[in-house]
């Protein structure tokens, strides 16, 4: 593995489809990662993108990406985990049991 501060896992942007992700997938010769990706970057560079579609990774061929292209899948997997459940304040006050304060009548 590389160091957590020479790599960025991120959400890719307008500019990256334009421009990053065609590179990508030119140099991997693959099509192009399209729709929701993320991109994983090395030394300010993108070097490895996912689909989160369909899980296709493009990378440079010419880099050691592999470990970015598991650090990319794991993410993927964690944001998935994360639209699948509900959010931590909704479970929290689903467990919250509400008790009436009434008192019994005489």
């Amino acid at each position: 593995m590389f160091g957590s501060n020479t790599y960025v896992i991120r959400t890719a942007t307008e500019n990256d489809e334009a421009a990053a992700l065609a590179r990508l997938a030119e140099l991997d010769s693959q099509r192009r990662v399209s729709g929701p990706a993320l991109v994983g970057e090395i030394d300010r560079t993108p070097e490895a993108a996912l689909s989160l579609g369909d899980g296709r990774i493009a990378a440079n061929p010419f880099k050691a990406t592999w470990h970015l292209a598991v650090l990319l899948r794991l993410r993927a997997g964690a944001l998935k985990a994360r639209d699948r459940e509900p959010s931590h304040a909704a479970r929290m006050g689903d467990a919250v049991v509400v008790h009436s304060l009434q008192r019994p009548l005489a």
